[in-house]
């Protein structure tokens, strides 16, 4: 999965297709017509709503994705926002970064395929050296 470049309409059919859902249902569900939905899965993005019902239809987390994303490419935050981070916030703050087994998969495989060494990924994705350790004892495939 390449987290960089999200083509959520894609996603969205392959996920379709897979549940095997009839269109006259997805229709229903979503409250569009078989035209709209074909224009969906071209469309790169998708607004936040629609994508909320489109998660429930398919029972996936398309947000997932995005947050993934974000793990990956977000560039780390500054010193001047990380004391912001500090203050309260009416938002909820989340403490630790969720790591999905493809995002896991994918950093395993940049190391064994020698394209990143583990200071490359530990600075460029921002992952925990410990982190990244137990990543590779507890899912390296031994030979």
């Amino acid at each position: 999965m390449n987290f960089k470049n999200i083509h959520i309409g894609n996603l969205i059919e392959k996920k379709a297709a897979e549940k095997e859902i009839e269109i006259s249902r997805i229709c229903k569900f979503i409250g569009c017509t078989e035209d709209q939905v074909s224009e969906m899965y071209q469309i790169r993005s998708l607004d936040t709503e629609l994508l909320l019902r489109w998660s429930k239809l398919l029972e996936y987390d398309f947000f997932r994705l995005y947050t993934q994303h974000m793990i990956l490419y977000a560039p780390p935050a500054s010193d001047e926002n990380k004391s912001a981070l500090n203050r309260s916030s009416s938002l909820p703050v989340f403490r630790k970064n969720i790591y999905t087994k493809e995002i896991i998969d994918f950093i395993l495989e940049l190391i064994t395929m020698g394209e990143k060494t583990i200071p490359e990924i530990i600075q460029q994705y921002r992952i925990p050296r410990a982190t990244i350790y137990k990543w590779i004892s507890k899912y390296h495939k031994k030979s």
